[in-house]
């Protein structure tokens, strides 16, 4: 069996078990998940909140932006508090104010002798961590002093989210605009969700057989964990990282040195390959840019306007952040509140990244077969149209619903889903995933003549590359696998699928494949050593890829297995970027490789930023979060964009470019480039990300680390932490590097327009015109 034959079996038992155990992960974590009560009382029969009230409150959440404007167990935005965690303290300290009045005499529990209070507090555990949930009846019943310390919180939230003045200091700090949820019953159900995200976060779920990896003690009472395994840091309740939590952190720890020393084992035993005798001119010049491939250039047009508006709407919302609900003066919140800038400026950031990526599969798919399939153009220019349509209608429904004018039947279909990264309503969804179907399509019968050819390394490399493409299509699917009154569970579940799978692994094997074919086109490295290379990197990316995506479900509702499971291989999601260094010095190997590479030379530059973001947002900012007991304090804090930003532009942003870049070296080859631009470009967009990664979120996340480590998550994200001197200096050193970075943006605008606006054309097809 040849070594590419045991590569392709490999990788098909490695993605069988993989997705075999994820989706057994799945049915845990649905069958686990907190529940929903029919109704919760107090202990005087008083009816507090119903289930339809939870499910109402949902929808108001989603329809107002849902995890952009806050964030609910961990995951979204980072302006306004995260719910969950803030309703559970204020809960806390109201039901201790009640207490100190009633037992004390004083005002507030803050005013009681220490003594007191820690007998308080022993007491406040014992009523907020007990599960007094009855499955039989569906109902929750509290203590009526709690049932009265929940009204207060309600009442305070009722103000927040409507236009009262005694809380608008508040609002502005949240960056909410006045009157968010302008309907005061959709105020109150609003309540009965933030509630029961809270409950869920500080009671403690019912022990199953096997859950207990500790033996018993005489006399101790085992330490159980809340629904949600103790997240958030709350020290009034005894909310601390599980054991659990320091016993797989450890673990992963050793899993990725483990993997670290397999994979430089690997790297030491393979032969040198043999020197390969290279073209004397460029291979991909002399390619025939058919119909199709030319329709192809509107695409990376509307990739760099969607660039440009992502780049001004994250300023605007950044900026939010210092003025709460205005922008120098102006009441831009009346207009564009914060949660649809956010929304738009992390919806733009996935959408002009994959269709720079599906812009080059679809110039790539015929250049390498040499076949134009009839009416491929067509569909080039459908396809165009419909992604347009796509952009266009979800941000318009976002709009609506944002600003209350879509209405709650509407929501779930036209408006805003309130889900980080799929926040488009269902029917863009649906259109969406059509839409990649198409694009499927279109791939797929422009390669077919390969895939039906003689078995070589080139066949192995575009059956992965089609392959991946499947996956792009088919995985969108995993989107629409929820419903409008899902367990949020079950919602974070599949929304993983999502982020993690479709965007940080297929359309990374897709970037790997597209690659290689572009150096064994250019004949630079021997077809036979491509594909064994690229189905090995798929391999080892793979074999802490899929399973890796629990990482992100520690927190909603999970079991600690799935704790363990994600903890492990997510670890060795890191353990290939230990070795970018190989891959960035081979590409600039390549780069250097021939004289006529110089015509590459750019779009080679922008690979190896790729490497070195890989290893430092990806690698280092990935690995930072990761663990368990890292991501327990962290998860919602500034450290985790710093990871975001480095990890999703500084690799697959550059890599949207990189891949721009190649396919326009074929399109417009023909004219002179003058690089000059792309110079300024290439180091203003590496040095803007650098300085905001350095400057601003770093800093700020490190700070937020420590005060939730002291003093609980909900003051590290709390209106008296966040609106701190120095946490406003730290936003405002934001700007030098944002300013660098839009400039290497405008200047890769303006390079791009040059080449279909007044171009030169070079008569000698040659890199002797360029301008190094």
């Amino acid at each position: 069996m040849s070594a590419t034959r045991k590569l392709w079996l490999g990788l098909a038992v490695l993605l069988t078990l993989s997705f075999g155990v994820l989706l057994w992960a799945g049915t845990e974590i649905f069958r686990t998940a907190p529940p929903m009560p029919e109704k919760v009382l107090s202990e005087s029969g008083q009816v507090i909140y119903t289930r339809a009230d939870m499910e109402q409150g949902r929808q108001v959440w989603q329809s107002m932006g849902g995890m952009q404007l806050g964030s609910i167990w961990g995951h979204g935005g980072y302006v306004a508090p995260d719910w969950s965690a803030d309703w559970l303290h204020r809960e806390s300290v109201s039901l201790l104010d009640l207490w100190a009045r009633a037992d004390g005499g004083m005002a507030t529990y803050a005013q009681l002798p220490e003594e007191q209070q820690a007998a308080l507090r022993a007491r406040l555990k014992q009523v907020m961590r007990t599960n007094t949930y009855d499955a039989a009846t569906g109902t929750i019943t509290l203590p009526d002093d709690r049932a009265l310390a929940l009204s207060n919180v309600a009442a305070h939230y009722e103000s927040l989210f409507g236009n009262d003045p005694a809380t608008a200091t508040l609002r502005e700090a949240y960056a909410m605009k006045n009157d968010t949820v302008p309907d005061a019953s959709h105020r109150r159900a609003l309540t009965a969700f933030f509630w029961w995200t809270a409950w869920a976060a500080g009671t403690e779920r019912p022990l199953e057989p096997g859950d207990a990896m500790v033996p018993s003690k005489t006399g101790v009472v085992g330490k159980q964990v809340t629904y949600t395994n103790n997240w958030p840091s709350e020290p009034l309740i005894d909310n601390t990282p599980a054991p659990a939590m320091w016993v797989w952190s450890s673990f992963s720890v050793l899993f990725l040195i483990a993997g670290i020393g397999l994979l430089g084992w690997w790297h030491a035993r393979q032969a040198h390959e043999e020197p390969l005798q290279l073209p004397a001119s460029d291979p991909l010049a002399a390619i025939r840019i058919t119909p199709s491939m030319r329709a192809t250039a509107k695409y990376f047009w509307v990739v760099l306007a969607l660039f440009v508006v992502q780049i001004l709407l994250g300023a605007i919302t950044a900026h939010y952040q210092v003025e709460g609900q205005q922008a120098y003066g102006f009441a831009l919140s009346d207009v564009l509140p914060y949660s649809i800038t956010r929304t738009w400026h992390t919806q733009l950031a996935v959408l002009w990244i994959a269709v720079a990526w599906l812009g080059t599969g679809l110039y790539i798919a015929p250049a390498m077969s040499g076949h134009e399939p009839k009416f491929q153009r067509l569909g080039v220019n459908f396809l165009w149209t419909c992604l347009l349509l796509i952009v266009v209608g979800s941000f318009a429904g976002q709009w609506l619903a944002v600003m209350q004018k879509l209405g709650l039947e509407h929501n779930f279909w036209w408006g805003h889903q309130g889900w980080e990264y799929a926040d488009m309503g269902r029917f863009w969804q649906w259109f969406l995933f059509v839409g990649l179907l198409l694009w499927l399509t279109l791939v797929g019968r422009a390669l077919w003549p390969v895939l039906r050819g003689p078995a070589t390394g080139t066949r192995s490399i575009v059956g992965l590359l089609f392959l991946s493409t499947v996956c792009i299509g088919l995985f969108f699917a995993s989107a629409l696998m929820w419903g409008e009154h899902t367990h949020i569970s079950e919602v974070e579940y599949w929304r993983w699928w999502l982020v993690h799978l479709w965007v940080e692994g297929f359309f990374e094997v897709f970037a790997t494949a597209v690659m290689a074919l572009i150096f064994t086109r250019l004949g630079l490295i021997k077809d036979t050593v491509a594909s064994v290379a690229v189905l090995f990197a798929t391999i080892v990316f793979m074999s802490g890829g899929v399973l890796g995506t629990l990482h992100h479900l520690y927190f909603v509702g999970t079991p600690t297995a799935v704790v363990a499971l994600g903890a492990s291989f997510s670890a060795l999601e890191v353990v290939p970027l230990a070795y970018i260094g190989f891959e960035a010095y081979h590409t600039y190997k390549l780069g250097k490789a021939t004289p006529w590479m110089a015509r590459y030379r750019w779009p080679i530059m922008f690979f190896i930023a790729v490497s070195f973001w890989n290893l430092v947002g990806a690698g280092l900012f990935g690995f930072l979060i990761n663990p368990p007991l890292s991501l327990y304090f962290m998860q919602g804090l500034n450290l985790t964009p710093l990871h975001g930003h480095t990890a999703l532009f500084g690799v697959y942003g550059m890599l949207g470019i990189a891949l721009l870049l190649f396919a326009l070296r074929g399109l417009r080859g023909q004219m002179v480039w003058d690089t000059r631009a792309l110079q300024v470009s290439f180091w203003c967009l590496n040095i803007g990300l650098a300085l905001m990664a350095v400057l601003t979120l770093l800093p700020l996340g490190t700070m937020q680390l420590l005060a939730a480590i002291e003093h609980g998550y909900a003051y590290a994200r709390s209106a008296e932490f966040m609106q701190k001197p120095i946490v406003e200096m730290l936003v405002w050193m934001r700007v030098p590097g944002d300013t660098i970075f839009s400039v290497g943006a405008l200047a890769l605008c303006w390079f791009v327009l040059r080449l279909w606006i007044a171009p030169r054309r070079d008569p000698a097809f040659s890199a002797s015109a360029e301008h190094e």
